[in-house]
Protein backbone atom coordinates (compact mmCIF):
# COMPACT_ATOMS: atom_id res chain seq x y z
CA UNK A 1 0.00 0.00 0.00
CA UNK A 2 1.36 3.42 -0.91
CA UNK A 3 0.87 6.39 1.35
CA UNK A 4 1.63 10.07 1.36
CA UNK A 5 3.99 11.26 4.02
CA UNK A 6 6.95 13.10 2.50
CA UNK A 7 8.18 14.45 -0.81
CA UNK A 8 8.20 10.92 -2.16
CA UNK A 9 5.56 8.26 -1.64
CA UNK A 10 6.36 5.73 1.09
CA UNK A 11 5.52 2.07 1.14
CA UNK A 12 3.77 0.88 4.28
CA UNK A 13 5.60 -2.03 5.78
CA UNK A 14 2.94 -2.71 8.40
CA UNK A 15 -0.78 -1.94 8.01
CA UNK A 16 -0.78 -0.60 11.58
CA UNK A 17 1.38 2.28 10.31
CA UNK A 18 -1.38 3.59 8.03
CA UNK A 19 -3.81 6.19 9.26
CA UNK A 20 -6.60 7.72 7.16
CA UNK A 21 -7.24 11.40 7.70
CA UNK A 22 -10.16 13.47 6.46
CA UNK A 23 -8.54 16.65 5.17
CA UNK A 24 -10.16 19.95 6.04
CA UNK A 25 -9.30 23.59 5.65
CA UNK A 26 -9.53 26.83 7.60
CA UNK A 27 -8.23 29.71 5.53
CA UNK A 28 -5.12 28.50 3.74
CA UNK A 29 -4.26 26.07 6.54
CA UNK A 30 -4.63 22.31 6.07
CA UNK A 31 -5.75 20.00 8.86
CA UNK A 32 -6.56 16.32 9.17
CA UNK A 33 -8.77 14.34 11.50
CA UNK A 34 -8.81 10.56 11.89
CA UNK A 35 -11.60 9.13 9.74
CA UNK A 36 -12.48 6.70 12.56
CA UNK A 37 -13.64 9.71 14.60
CA UNK A 38 -15.60 11.27 11.74
CA UNK A 39 -19.20 10.07 11.74
CA UNK A 40 -20.30 12.00 8.65
CA UNK A 41 -19.54 15.05 6.50
CA UNK A 42 -22.72 17.08 6.19
CA UNK A 43 -21.27 19.53 3.69
CA UNK A 44 -22.21 23.21 3.51
CA UNK A 45 -24.83 24.05 6.13
CA UNK A 46 -26.46 27.15 7.51
CA UNK A 47 -26.45 26.85 11.29
CA UNK A 48 -28.94 28.12 13.81
CA UNK A 49 -27.11 30.59 16.09
CA UNK A 50 -27.40 30.18 19.86
CA UNK A 51 -28.04 33.49 21.70
CA UNK A 52 -25.38 34.39 24.31
CA UNK A 53 -23.27 31.33 23.46
CA UNK A 54 -19.52 31.87 23.32
CA UNK A 55 -18.18 32.58 19.82
CA UNK A 56 -16.56 29.12 19.66
CA UNK A 57 -20.10 27.71 19.41
CA UNK A 58 -21.01 28.38 15.81
CA UNK A 59 -24.58 27.21 16.32
CA UNK A 60 -26.63 24.04 16.27
CA UNK A 61 -27.41 21.73 13.39
CA UNK A 62 -30.08 19.01 13.07
CA UNK A 63 -28.63 15.54 12.60
CA UNK A 64 -30.70 12.35 12.32
CA UNK A 65 -33.25 13.35 14.93
CA UNK A 66 -30.69 15.02 17.20
CA UNK A 67 -29.60 18.62 17.58
CA UNK A 68 -25.81 18.89 17.60
CA UNK A 69 -23.70 21.72 18.95
CA UNK A 70 -21.25 22.86 16.26
CA UNK A 71 -17.83 24.22 17.20
CA UNK A 72 -16.51 27.06 15.02
CA UNK A 73 -12.95 25.94 14.19
CA UNK A 74 -11.93 29.38 12.91
CA UNK A 75 -12.68 30.91 16.32
CA UNK A 76 -10.49 28.31 18.03
CA UNK A 77 -7.67 29.31 15.69
CA UNK A 78 -8.22 33.04 16.28
CA UNK A 79 -9.15 33.64 12.62
CA UNK A 80 -11.68 36.06 11.18
CA UNK A 81 -15.19 34.75 10.54
CA UNK A 82 -15.61 32.82 7.28
CA UNK A 83 -17.48 34.84 4.64
CA UNK A 84 -19.06 31.77 3.00
CA UNK A 85 -21.24 28.95 4.25
CA UNK A 86 -19.21 26.55 6.41
CA UNK A 87 -18.96 22.80 6.01
CA UNK A 88 -19.93 20.70 9.01
CA UNK A 89 -18.36 17.42 10.06
CA UNK A 90 -20.07 15.23 12.65
CA UNK A 91 -17.52 13.87 15.12
CA UNK A 92 -17.71 11.34 17.97
CA UNK A 93 -15.61 11.36 21.12
CA UNK A 94 -13.66 8.24 22.13
CA UNK A 95 -16.40 6.92 24.41
CA UNK A 96 -19.15 7.66 21.90
CA UNK A 97 -20.99 9.70 24.52
CA UNK A 98 -20.68 13.13 22.92
CA UNK A 99 -21.44 13.73 19.27
CA UNK A 100 -20.86 17.24 17.96
CA UNK A 101 -20.32 19.25 14.80
CA UNK A 102 -17.15 20.96 13.63
CA UNK A 103 -17.49 23.97 11.29
CA UNK A 104 -14.67 24.36 8.76
CA UNK A 105 -14.23 26.31 5.51
CA UNK A 106 -13.89 23.28 3.25
CA UNK A 107 -13.56 19.51 3.47
CA UNK A 108 -11.10 17.79 1.14
CA UNK A 109 -10.69 14.07 0.63
CA UNK A 110 -9.30 11.19 2.61
CA UNK A 111 -5.52 11.06 2.81
CA UNK A 112 -3.64 7.98 3.99
CA UNK A 113 -0.40 8.77 5.81
CA UNK A 114 2.24 6.83 7.69
CA UNK A 115 1.65 7.44 11.41
CA UNK A 116 5.43 7.23 11.94
CA UNK A 117 5.77 10.43 9.92
CA UNK A 118 3.82 12.46 12.51
CA UNK A 119 6.07 15.21 13.87
CA UNK A 120 5.71 17.44 16.91
CA UNK A 121 3.56 20.55 16.61
CA UNK A 122 5.35 23.29 14.68
CA UNK A 123 6.59 26.19 16.81
CA UNK A 124 4.73 28.59 14.51
CA UNK A 125 1.32 27.53 15.88
CA UNK A 126 -0.38 29.98 18.23
CA UNK A 127 -0.04 28.84 21.86
CA UNK A 128 -3.77 29.31 22.57
CA UNK A 129 -4.76 26.72 19.97
CA UNK A 130 -1.63 24.52 19.85
CA UNK A 131 -3.01 22.09 22.45
CA UNK A 132 -5.81 21.13 20.02
CA UNK A 133 -3.31 19.36 17.75
CA UNK A 134 -1.53 16.00 17.88
CA UNK A 135 1.31 17.03 15.55
CA UNK A 136 1.84 17.58 11.83
CA UNK A 137 2.61 15.66 8.67
CA UNK A 138 4.85 17.12 5.98
CA UNK A 139 2.89 16.84 2.75
CA UNK A 140 3.86 17.81 -0.79
CA UNK A 141 1.56 20.84 -0.53
CA UNK A 142 2.75 21.91 2.96
CA UNK A 143 1.94 20.91 6.51
CA UNK A 144 -1.18 19.00 7.48
CA UNK A 145 -1.82 19.47 11.19
CA UNK A 146 -3.59 16.54 12.87
CA UNK A 147 -6.53 17.47 15.10
CA UNK A 148 -7.41 15.70 18.31
CA UNK A 149 -11.23 15.32 18.31
CA UNK A 150 -11.27 14.71 22.07
CA UNK A 151 -10.00 18.24 22.60
CA UNK A 152 -12.54 19.73 20.18
CA UNK A 153 -15.56 18.54 22.19
CA UNK A 154 -17.67 21.54 23.29
CA UNK A 155 -17.71 20.33 26.90
CA UNK A 156 -13.91 19.96 26.91
CA UNK A 157 -13.41 23.40 25.37
CA UNK A 158 -15.55 24.98 28.08
CA UNK A 159 -13.53 23.18 30.78
CA UNK A 160 -10.27 24.72 29.57
CA UNK A 161 -11.37 28.30 30.17
CA UNK A 162 -9.42 29.38 27.07
CA UNK A 163 -12.63 30.24 25.24
CA UNK A 164 -14.70 31.54 28.13
CA UNK A 165 -17.65 33.81 27.52
CA UNK A 166 -17.31 37.50 28.29
CA UNK A 167 -20.15 39.65 29.59
CA UNK A 168 -21.19 40.72 26.08
CA UNK A 169 -21.70 37.11 24.97
CA UNK A 170 -18.48 36.83 22.96
CA UNK A 171 -15.17 35.17 23.84
CA UNK A 172 -12.80 36.99 26.12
Amino acid sequence: MKIVGREETDEIQDENDAVSLCSLFAGSESFGIDTRKTREVLGKRELQRVPLAPAMIGGVVPYRGEVLTAVNFRVLLGMEEYAGVSCVLVLDDDEGTERFGLMVDEVGGVVTVNRRMLEANPSTLEARSKWLFDGAYKMQTGLMVQLDPQKLRPSRLMETGLFRQSTNGRDA
